[in-house]
């Protein structure tokens, strides 16, 4: 039984009974009295004997009982027992308000309050009326000596129960407890404004209030998904931001949805309302055919001047609708910057994100994203999350959204404080602002501010939400703004005059008017914000703006990987490591051919030494899930490790591999975030098998295919994709070729199968030498890793280049040739190998490397020298309705180049990628390579 459920009648001698017991264990562990007491007691063989003193008559009885009653042997111990075990619950009481405070805090401005949990009632520790002026020991009350109960209650209600509740005792470390503790409790969660800061609160929310009542009567029935009712998310941003100046920070990170979006441009990041309101006025259609996005998913940056004349740079991250993904790429792109101007600490640049409360609570990504808060290759020293809480989503009420108490439950799972507030207390808000920015930068660590407040209209401007919440709807109706009542509440203190605050509001219209004004009467055509700063020098566009990159031309490649084979002399490798590395010596000498491992290592050696800063992630980078990588090495006497690509040269750029969390969305989002403040440096994602990158769907439809379309922005991030069929299955088979190119458009991404590992070497360097950003995605092998023909020589890395299209590695004569077939990766060696078995000297085999920016021309020129009218055969692994075939059919038709009939040969159609069986997999790839040679029928 818990002591708080414990009648008084059962607290006195167990009490003493257990402290006695640690007094004979070891007396310095309880208080000083109680040991001077145990001290004093008769001894019998050296050890006090309380049962001497207290007779065998002895027996417990209420702490309450009437002077007589009771143990007549020992009236000292009676009252010292009764003390302490009353201590005892007032302590509890005390420690109950810090846990459970928070579930009666007044923090819905609507005013739906909670039933008071039974621990928060003096009633339950045995405490009446008479009691609570009693006086007791404060010791875990704010340091003082002595209080009286009905003081007790009073402070703890005031910190943890008015606008205020706050979720901290979950967090394991004492002393970062102890720390929010004491910066509560000493002020009762109540921060003393001067005038000056009162009027800024009034200004901003001032500001926040007239946008979007000028942008409802502007622009009637428009969507803006307005701000209304939760318009102190403004001067939460304010006071944050100016707080970050005051601890040094340089630049934040900003990433949120689309509610408040609009305000929060004006407002925060100073988008001039003239180009909000062209936005509007949409008079720019022609150039945006089938390009661009809604307003209020675009991203934005400029300056922020502090009230000292610091400045900081804010950065907005544009967004899908698709809520809270951007929080990994906003984390990413955060970690970027902080790597590029050398902030270890990750203390100059914030990461800042605004969250919905339906959103928060139910999309995974959150989870996935705030697992890598903590982890080293992730951590940005600590996000500020804001969650804007309607208290709604779309139409679902909480009870229907949730299966929490809180739209924040799932941030209990970091060791960070999470505060609930009243977002009709503007005064509150603002001691939770500073008390989580200093936690912050304390501790490093995650914080949130859970913002209650409403959303005054529908889902959208159009949408009618009374609906399905009627009841609600009509007391939202009748609410007068925060600003209204903060205004009022200044009033009333004298604060402000009325005349004071009529005149911000008409400075504030008077601008909007002039904007508005400018807007529909300027005819230039809006400028957006281009490539600049880190992106200056680099281009998107179609593949004709791509320059070649340098190539080959690496003379010391044999050295390079000669020192990547080279250990500590300390260091004590896995046996089998000291084997692979002797192998990959034998490689860099030229006594063995490449593989697909020591091509990579050749290409990320190069590159960093040529000062290209290097990022590697995805689940089990470090070994390779095929452990065929080897990149990071464990010592087997002590576990530390060694990463030979980081020691190439002195001067070599900073090379890094991070294993990620099982992961895919949160992961990629993080790396696709990262790419996009650091073109210069090579970011690479790799998926355990690429069948699982479509976990991370969302990233790769609505960013990394579509950004450049939607937002102008680009992004070299390269995307390592396991693929080919090798019997293990329908998740373990596919990368879904046919999807990336389902969205491939405009030279949008770069699809690449290449087949040696000379070819994976070129493609890697070419990401970097050429200044054309673009997506690369790569399918990669599995079990070519090993496959003794899928090697390359130290000559086709060092001097060659990528190949869009490989001629057949065995020339014949043209007119040798009946038939042509056309692959991609892993099946080339089946075919190599059918054509050797069946000595077909009629078939010539080409490869296509490069499946998108499709080459014609390169294509063109391998099959220049076939005679018009022999048949060219697209074979694949895929089923037909996957893989490259139908792309390659709609960008050809049945005549490659209007003079070669084209067919495709793959497996029939199916709804999964590949069969389950082992021995179904070999009849079928049996049948594949049957018709590739003219037996049977052909699929396509």
């Amino acid at each position: 039984m818990q002591d708080t459920e414990r009648s008084p009648n059962d607290l006195s001698l167990p009490f003493v009974e257990d402290l006695y017991s640690d007094y004979l264990r070891d007396p310095v562990s309880v208080p000083p009295d109680w040991r001077r007491y145990f001290d004093d007691l008769p001894k019998t063989n050296g050890a006090a004997q309380p049962t001497a003193r207290l007779g065998p008559s002895f027996a417990p009885t209420s702490i309450f009982s009437p002077p007589g009653k009771g143990c007549p042997h020992c009236p000292n111990l009676r009252e010292d027992a009764e003390l302490a075990s009353i201590q005892h619950r007032v302590d509890q009481l005390i420690r109950n308000y810090r846990v459970r405070g928070h579930i009666i805090a007044r923090v819905d401005p609507l005013g739906m309050e909670r039933p008071e949990p039974p621990e928060l009632q003096p009633e339950l520790y045995g405490f009446t009326e008479a009691m609570l002026d009693r006086p007791f020991a404060g010791k875990s009350f704010n340091g003082q000596a002595l209080v009286t109960l009905r003081q007790v209650i009073e402070h703890m209600r005031n910190t943890y129960c008015r606008s205020i509740g706050v979720q901290f005792m979950h967090i394991d470390d004492l002393a970062v407890r102890t720390w929010l503790q004491e910066r509560m409790e000493s002020t009762e969660n109540r921060l003393q404004l001067s005038r000056d800061e009162q009027i800024r609160i009034l200004t901003r929310l001032t500001d926040a209030v007239i946008f979007e009542e000028f942008i409802q009567r502007k622009y009637i029935g428009a969507k803006t998904f307005s701000l209304e009712g939760g318009e102190s998310l403004i001067p939460l941003l304010d006071l944050a931001i100016e707080k970050a100046g005051q601890q040094g920070i340089d630049e934040v990170v900003l990433g949120m949805a689309h509610r408040g979006r609009l305000n929060v441009l004006a407002n925060i990041l100073h988008k001039s309302p003239q180009m909000i309101f062209r936005e509007f006025e949409d008079l720019e259609h022609n150039i945006n055919w089938g390009r661009g996005d809604v307003k209020y998913h675009l991203g934005y940056s400029g300056d922020w001047y502090t009230a000292d004349g610091r400045k900081i740079h804010l950065s907005l991250t544009f967004n899908p609708s698709h809520l809270e993904f951007v929080n990994p790429v906003a984390m990413g792109r955060t970690r970027a910057k902080q790597d590029r101007t050398g902030d270890q600490n990750r203390q100059k640049i914030m990461n800042l994100l605004i969250h919905g409360d339906a959103a928060f609570a139910g999309e995974g990504i959150v989870q996935e994203s705030l697992n890598l808060s903590e982890l080293d290759g992730y951590s940005v020293g600590g996000t500020f999350h804001v969650i804007v809480n309607n208290q709604i989503g779309f139409t679902t009420p909480p009870h229907q959204g949730r299966s929490s108490t809180y739209a924040t439950d799932v941030a209990k799972m970091l060791q960070s404080p999470i505060f609930h507030i009243n977002g009709e207390d503007p005064e509150a808000v603002a001691q939770v602002v500073r008390l989580a920015m200093d936690f912050r930068e304390t501790f490093c660590r995650d914080v949130f501010i859970d913002m209650y407040c409403y959303r005054r209209r529908g889902h959208n401007e159009g949408d009618e939400p009374a609906y399905t919440q009627p009841l609600l709807y009509q007391t939202i109706e009748n609410r007068k703004s925060v600003r209204e009542g903060y205004l009022e509440h200044l009033l009333e203190l004298g604060e402000v005059t009325r005349e004071e605050a009529d005149e911000i509001v008409r400075q504030r219209t008077e601008r909007l008017e002039k904007e508005l004004s400018e807007a529909r009467h300027d005819s230039r055509a809006l400028q957006p914000q281009t490539l600049g700063g880190v992106w200056q020098g680099y281009l998107g566009g179609p593949v004709s703006n791509a320059d070649s990159g340098a190539v080959g031309g690496i003379p010391n490649l044999s050295e390079l990987l000669e020192i990547q084979t080279k250990l500590p002399p300390d260091f004590h490798p896995h046996r089998k490591i000291e084997k692979i590395l002797e192998q990959r010596r034998e490689m860099a000498q030229g006594k063995r051919p490449l593989d697909w491992a020591i091509a990579e290592v050749a290409a990320l050696a190069s590159l960093a030494v040529e000062g290209y800063r290097i990022r590697m992630s995805g689940q089990d980078v470090e070994r390779g899930t095929f452990s065929h990588r080897h990149a990071v090495l464990h010592d087997t006497h002590d576990g530390h490790t060694y990463t030979p690509l980081q020691h190439v040269s002195d001067n070599q750029a900073p090379v890094e591999l991070h294993n990620s969390p099982l992961s895919e969305a949160g992961a990629l989002g993080f790396e696709y975030g990262y790419s996009l403040e650091s073109p210069g440096w090579l970011v690479i994602w790799e998926a355990q098998f690429g069948d699982f990158s479509n976990a991370a769907q969302v990233i790769i439809d609505q960013f990394i295919a579509s950004a450049e379309d939607k937002w102008r922005r680009l992004c070299g991030l390269v995307l390592l994709l396991p693929h080919g069929f090798e019997g293990q299955g329908p998740e373990h088979s596919s990368a879904r070729l046919e999807r990336y190119l389902m969205l491939a458009a405009e030279d949008n991404i770069q699809v690449a199968y290449p087949s040696t590992p000379a070819q994976y070497f070129h493609l890697l360097r070419r990401q970097m030498l050429r200044r054309w950003r673009k997506p690369l995605v790569l399918m990669t092998p599995k079990s070519l890793l090993r496959h003794p023909q899928a090697v390359s020589s130290l000559d086709d890395l060092a001097g060659g280049t990528f190949h869009d299209v490989l001629p057949d590695e065995y020339p014949r004569r043209p007119e040798q040739i009946d038939r042509v077939l056309l692959c991609s990766g892993k099946i080339y060696y089946e075919l190599a190998q059918r054509r050797r078995d069946l000595n077909r000297e009629d078939v010539a085999i080409l490869r296509l490397e490069q499946i998108y920016p499709l080459p014609l021309a390169a294509l063109r020129a391998a099959l220049a020298g076939y005679r018009d009218g022999i048949p060219v055969y697209w074979v694949q692994e895929e089923p037909e309705n996957m893989g490259a075939w139908r792309y390659l059919l709609v960008q050809f038709g049945r005549r490659l180049f209007n003079r070669l009939p084209f067919s495709g040969i793959s497996r029939p159609t199916a709804a999964s990628p590949a069969t389950g069986s082992a021995s179904r997999h070999k009849l079928e790839q049996e049948t594949l390579l049957t018709e590739a040679f003219g037996g049977g029928n052909i699929a396509g």
